[in-house]
């Protein structure tokens, strides 16, 4: 790494050290980089420590570490001195402070005796102790503490109790405690007994201010400032604060019943007299005082780095701001500078003339005032080298009649003299060949003579070197693009052609660009090819041309002597760009007048004009009427016609030429069209059906797109048919899509002319066409007839009846009530057909049990009346003892069956067979067979095993079912032996 002087990277900081604390370490901290490393030092209240010879202090690093830290030894300012070879500098001080709190001494106090209502100072007198402390007092026992109200007040800067008017409740043991800031470390006094004289009470007097702030308050800018003032008095008084030139700042509190003001962030324009004032019935009293600020030194500029060639002039300044104005003092590695005849210092300024390697160092500008003192430095480097070329030799080409640069920049410190010349004789300048401030070598117009080599030679009080240039000087380059303009339509290709005439020794380089940016060949998307006809032609092929293709393309030919551009135009005709901004400029009910302004034509005029428009009704942008139809390329307004009223549109243009048609214009704003009368009628009139005596009209709404305007409802029209007048009723709502009518007077079914119109606030719209609807229905009017009622078992009776005959009151169905003969009527049952069957089985009946029957119509309107009542008699329950001991022989596939037969009790119905069922194990179908005898021969066509049943049949149905035989069969055997369950 580059060599260099120290710099600071951390300084000493100010510090408070608690000297109760366990380690009576102290570490004051300094660190400095540089190469090489620094060394370093320290300075106690400016004298420099020998750290060898004080067994107390050691280096760690750059830190300063002092053992058994003690405030007599210790307590002053440091500073760290960091040097290297390159130079020394001086970190800013910083105050090292210890904090303790000493204890009260234990002399007794003595007691203070008071009248009541005189006033009274409770003296504190607190121990030595470092840094501030914190008051409060405790009243007869710790933790009661004295509150402070507008009668007492404990000041944080005497630590003292006042009390304007002493009270009885006053009396008492009072003890000061002071609490330490930074180790919140605490010290109690001996009590001060407070007692009241006997002798009288206090009479009322004026106030004396006993507590106020300095009269001179000086404070640093940004702390927070707080003024006391508390006055005794009889009344007790009351305090208030003004700013004698100006207002109190806003920022300000007023804590401890007015007693202080606190100002947070004191600035400078707080500053000023302030007045506090003690008033009560008796009289008043007031202090002033002055707020002065004062602000740390702040650097505004500092010095940099610097490098300069021996002989050289170091001018340097830094500025700071501070109240007081801050001094300046400058120091040279660690030492103060001090005027000399090369040596100028003037305030924040040092000037050295012709600056000698003896200069160099560590440099440091100090600004300080009363309050502090801040340091900035940099290095100043001399340099000193003879003279050195990067190149060398350097080899020139030139172009014939051209001119020709030759420069000779040596690094060397100071700078050097330069001379010239050609083989041995030196350049003397002409007006052909100049030298030029900078030691350059111009010639001018170029030829072959002057082919050769050029040596410049450096020398400075270090050494000399010398630089050869080579230059030789070559024909002139021509490039030439052709066509230099064409006009081209989007989607076709177009090639360009660079062509090069050049000194055949050359080599020559090529670059396309597009309005002076280079041609990216992979970005383009395949749109150009560079193709390489000869070493001195180029085309650039351009396919699919787009709109964005077109400008000015260069063709860019490059030798080692020279660079030449050629340039073409190429112009590209495509659809037109979009319209300018589209302007509702005027909009009626049905129409919208639009303005815009043309977009670009794209080299091909614009021919024509589309408008486009679209609303909540409509899917996407649709194409619009106009007037005039169509919109030409020269128009710049039309209207749009056959919009629908009160409806929100956004309309937009777009523009067509020869070639296509362009992207449309950005929306205009959405405006709405003004009202209409409704022109749409509800499609779809038809009605019927409804409550009895309704007439019930229903209709498709009219969408909104169509309602025209506010206020939007529909107008039902009806006349009974052959009648004249039509009856007109409102409905108000848009959503509406029926209407029912009421009339107790028309009879079921009444064909009624109906039509259906719209209305809205602008008036009213259309009626739809006439059509016939009916009245509701009645409900039936007959009784139906033929009723008949039969049992079929004891748990089912079958009821039949006669259609009704269709009238007005046409029946949806039938309902059959239905009871036991011996119950009452509200006990009965109902059950409903489900169309217009004319028959029913009544089942879950009781068995040997006479039921009454009664049937009815019903519709949506009610029920018709009921038909004569009929009665029907349940059979007898079939018995309920099972068939037993059934008995089976197999005989190959066939198994004879035999039981006892069933005996039927009084009140069960006779036995008049039996049923045999017959089930493959696992199938769910059965196999039935009928018998009147107790025997049956069953034939088991397949192997399997085979489950068998056998129940009686009677009149009022299906008896219990018997055990269950299985029998095994497997097809071929034949298994004869009887067997028995």
């Amino acid at each position: 790494s580059t060599c260099c002087g120290p710099v600071f990277v951390q300084e000493p900081d100010d510090a408070i050290f608690p000297l109760h604390s366990e380690e009576k370490k102290v570490m004051m901290s300094c660190e400095a980089r540089g190469n090489p490393a620094p060394a370093y030092s320290w300075f106690i209240n400016g004298t420099e420590v020998d750290i060898e010879a004080v067994y107390r202090y050691s280096l760690i690093d750059g830190n300063l570490i002092i053992t058994n830290a003690s405030e007599t030894a210790d307590y002053g300012r440091y500073q760290c001195k960091a040097e290297n070879s390159y130079g020394t500098v001086l970190s800013r001080d910083a105050l090292l402070q210890f904090t303790y709190l000493g204890s009260f001494s234990g002399r007794t106090r003595g007691g203070v005796s008071v009248r009541e209502g005189q006033g009274v100072v409770l003296m504190c007198t607190p121990p030595p102790h470092s840094p501030e402390i914190i008051y409060t007092w405790v009243f007869n026992e710790f933790p009661s503490f004295v509150a402070e109200d507008s009668r007492r007040f404990i000041s944080q800067v005497t630590g003292n109790l006042y009390v304007s008017k002493v009270q009885p409740s006053d009396v008492g043991s009072y003890i000061c405690l002071v609490k330490n800031t930074v180790t919140n470390a605490r010290v109690l006094s001996p009590p001060t007994p407070l007692t009241l004289r006997t002798d009288g009470t206090m009479g009322e007097y004026e106030p004396k201010i006993e507590v106020h702030f300095p009269q001179s308050v000086l404070a640093a800018r940004g702390v927070t400032v707080s003024l006391e003032c508390f006055a005794l008095g009889n009344p007790v008084p009351t305090i208030t604060w003004r700013k004698m030139n100006g207002n109190i700042p806003k920022k300000a509190r007023l804590r401890k019943s007015q007693a202080v003001l606190e100002i947070p962030n004191v600035q400078l324009e707080d500053t000023g007299t302030y007045e506090c004032k003690a008033e009560n019935p008796r009289g008043g009293t007031a202090f002033k005082g002055h707020i002065q600020i004062y602000t740390f030194p702040q650097w505004i500029s500092t010095i940099n780095d610097s490098q300069l060639d021996s002989g050289d002039q170091l001018h340097w300044e830094c500025k700071a701001t501070g109240i007081p104005r801050p001094t300046y003092r400058w120091l040279r590695n660690g030492e103060l500078i001090t005027p000399q005849s090369r040596v100028e210092v003037v305030n924040g300024e040092l000037i050295i003339q012709k600056v000698q390697q003896a200069d160099s160092g560590m440099y440091q500008c100090v600004a300080e005032n009363k309050y502090g003192a801040i340091y900035c430095s940099a290095e100043l480097k001399i340099l000193a080298s003879p003279p050195v070329f990067s190149l060398n030799p350097v080899r020139l080409i030139a172009t014939l009649g051209k001119d020709v640069l030759l420069e000779c920049k040596p690094r060397a410190s100071p700078k050097p003299r330069v001379t010239w010349r050609r083989g041995d004789r030196r350049i003397h300048p002409s007006r052909r060949i100049m030298l030029l401030r900078n030691n350059t070598l111009r010639i001018i117009n170029s030829s072959r003579s002057d082919e050769g080599d050029y040596v410049c030679r450096a020398e400075n009080q270090f050494g000399s070197a010398e630089m050869t240039a080579m230059l030789r000087v070559k024909e002139a380059m021509r490039v030439e693009l052709s066509p230099c303009k064409v006009e081209v339509t989007v989607g076709e290709s177009v090639v360009l052609s660079c062509k090069v005439s050049h000194d055949p020794s050359l080599e020559v380089a090529f670059q396309w660009l597009l309005n002076q940016q280079p041609l990216n060949f992979q970005q383009e998307g395949g749109h150009f090819e560079y193709i390489q006809r000869q070493s001195s032609t180029v085309d650039l092929m351009i396919r699919s041309i787009l709109l964005q293709h077109a400008g000015k393309y260069s063709c860019r030919a490059q030798t080692s002597a020279d660079t030449l551009f050629a340039e073409a135009e190429v112009l590209v005709r495509g659809p037109p760009g979009p319209p300018g901004v589209v302007i509702v400029e005027e909009i009626t009910d049905t129409t919208a007048t639009l303005s815009w302004s043309g977009g670009v034509d794209n080299h091909s005029p614009i021919s024509s004009y589309n408008l486009q428009a679209r609303s909540p009704f409509s899917l996407g942008w649709q194409t619009l009427r106009t007037d005039p139809e169509p919109v030409t390329g020269d128009m710049e307004s039309a209207m749009a016609v056959d919009l629908n009223p009160w409806v929100d549109y956004e309309f937009r243009v777009v523009a067509s030429n020869a070639i296509g048609t362009g992207d449309p214009s950005a929306p205009s704003r959405r405006v709405r069209t003004k009202e209409a009368v409704p022109s749409v009628a509800p499609a779809n009139v038809s009605g019927g059906n409804g409550r009895r005596h309704e007439l019930v009209t229903s209709w498709e709404p009219v969408s909104e797109e169509f309602q025209n305007g506010k206020g939007f409802g529909y107008i039902v029209a009806f006349r009974a048919n052959g009648t004249r007048g039509w009856k007109e009723k409102m409905v108000t709502s848009a959503d509406s899509t029926t209407y029912k009518y009421r009339d107790e007077t028309f009879p079921p079914l009444t064909p009624f002319e109906v039509k259906v119109g719209v209305y809205n606030n602008k008036g009213d719209g259309p009626f739809s066409g006439v059509v016939t609807v009916y009245s509701a229905e009645g409900e039936p009017r007959d009784a139906p007839s033929e009723v008949k009622a039969s049992s079929i078992s004891s748990k089912e009776i079958k009821v039949t009846w006669r259609q009704i005959n269709p009238g007005p009151g046409r029946p949806r169905g039938y309902e059959v009530s239905y009871r036991k003969d011996s119950e009452q009527e509200e006990s009965g049952k109902k059950k409903k057909t489900a169309g217009n069957e004319t028959s029913m089985v009544l089942t879950g009946l009781e068995g040997n049990s006479v039921y009454v029957i009664t049937v009815r119509g019903f519709n949506s309107i009610g029920q018709g009346p009921a038909s004569t009542a009929n009665t029907a008699k349940t059979k007898k329950d079939p018995p309920v003892q099972p068939p037993a001991n059934l008995m089976w022989i197999q005989e190959g596939t066939n198994v004879s069956l035999n039981w006892e037969p069933v005996k039927s009790k009084d009140n069960e119905s006779d036995v008049i067979g039996y049923k045999v069922l017959l089930s493959q194990e696992g199938r769910v179908h059965h196999q039935v067979m009928r018998t009147i005898t107790p025997s049956a021969v069953l034939s088991l066509p397949e192997g399997g095993t085979y489950i068998i049943e056998v129940r009686a049949v009677s009149e009022g149905g299906e008896g219990a079912t018997s055990s269950q035989v299985r029998v095994l069969t497997s097809s071929g055997k034949t298994d004869t032996e009887p067997k028995s369950n």
